[in-house]
């Protein structure tokens, strides 16, 4: 832990709109128009989309049908994650140069600590802002960037100028900061919790400071000291370059609840994506596939199988999740999220890559 006499200076580094600009970026035809990586006009689910899809409000994991009607003009491209991972490989290279603790949060953002960095500068804005042009010169992509004393701060400061945007929240500034960020803004705060919490008048950080940590532990068990923290600008985790996984995984809540088994998987289609892209980025694998669901009234269910040697391909991956997903219908009631993740890891080179992989199924 840093002591009092010596603040920590975090980095959260968040390319912009990644995958559509990594297309626009090769296709000059895509350039300055709306896309969306990933689904299909029929069906399917968005990826990602371009900030000029957003303006017309598409966004990831968004039905393809929906995100047409939105914006009519809307052009479908095809997910390319070898092209997407060796251009994260590269800005990986850059953060490299700067500082050794680096944690990745996925293939477009990573936290950095500059607190002592390789290139002996003193000013942790400096640092980013040397960063966000070499990313810029070296890919010809933007990135936003959010510098503060710890990472939650440094994660919401980096939503503040986006895109293409920096970001500072100092130490004096941390508490002003937080105090009038609504909390469905806060990272890690998602929209039950935030319903949860307005229905109980908790609406910003002011609100939730003003809280108890009995009250939130009452309402929000082993959350509620992380809240109670957070509330005053107080976030104690070390940036972890090393650190273990014990799982890999992805969710989202959907604007409408899915009925029918085709709508779900092609909502699940997005999430395989991403984990499947974390795990062909490095050496993990995993044997254990976990299938989550949250009906219309938050109940909530999981659903998981073990295989007998690591998951080899992300067709396996999705043949798994599959089949965990049909015996979730029918259903009486709608579907408001869905989640996967891939846990029992292990380095690749552990892998028994020699035999064939068999689905208990």
């Amino acid at each position: 832990m840093v002591g009092p006499d010596r603040q920590r200076k975090i980095i959260h580094v968040d390319m912009d709109a990644f995958y559509a600009s990594v297309e626009q970026r090769d296709n000059p035809e895509l350039r300055g128009r709306p896309v969306a990586v990933g689904g299909s006009r029929e069906r399917g689910v968005v990826a990602a989309a371009s900030y000029e899809a957003r303006r017309f409000g598409v966004r990831s994991a968004m039905p393809s049908v929906i995100a047409k009607r939105k914006c009519p003009e809307l052009i479908f491209v095809k997910p390319r994650f070898d092209v997407y991972r060796a251009v994260s490989q590269q800005i990986r290279t850059i953060f490299a140069e700067y500082t050794p603790l680096i944690e990745p949060l996925s293939l477009d953002e990573a936290y950095l600590d500059v607190t002592e960095n390789r290139k002996g500068i003193f000013s942790a804005t400096e640092v980013a802002e040397e960063i966000r042009a070499k990313i810029r010169a070296e890919t010809g992509l933007t990135a936003s960037a959010g510098v503060s004393y710890n990472k939650f701060l440094a994660k919401m400061a980096s939503d503040e100028r986006k895109p293409d945007g920096l970001f500072v929240i100092t130490p004096k500034k941390g508490s002003a900061f937080v105090e009038n960020l609504p909390v469905g803004k806060f990272h890690g705060i998602g929209p039950v919790t935030r319903s949860k919490m307005e229905a109980l008048g908790i609406h910003n950080g002011g609100d939730l400071r003003s809280q108890t940590l009995s009250f939130l532990q009452k309402h929000f068990r082993k959350a509620g000291p992380y809240y109670f923290s957070l509330a005053r600008g107080i976030d104690e985790r070390p940036v972890c370059a090393d650190r273990v996984r014990k799982s890999i995984g992805a969710e989202t809540t959907f604007n409408t609840d899915l009925f029918t088994v085709e709508e779900a998987r092609a909502a699940l289609e997005p999430l395989i994506g991403k984990v499947w892209s974390y795990c062909e980025g490095t050496t993990i694998r995993g044997r254990t596939v976990t299938l989550k669901a949250k009906y219309a009234d938050f109940q909530q269910i999981t659903r998981n199988r073990t295989v007998d040697v690591p998951v080899t391909s992300r067709a396996v991956l999705e043949e798994v999740v599959s089949a965990l997903l049909e015996r979730l219908f029918p259903v009486s009631k709608g579907i408001r999220l869905l989640g996967v993740a891939l846990s029992s890891l292990e380095a690749k080179s552990e892998a028994r890559s020699g035999q064939q992989l068999r689905l208990p199924l």
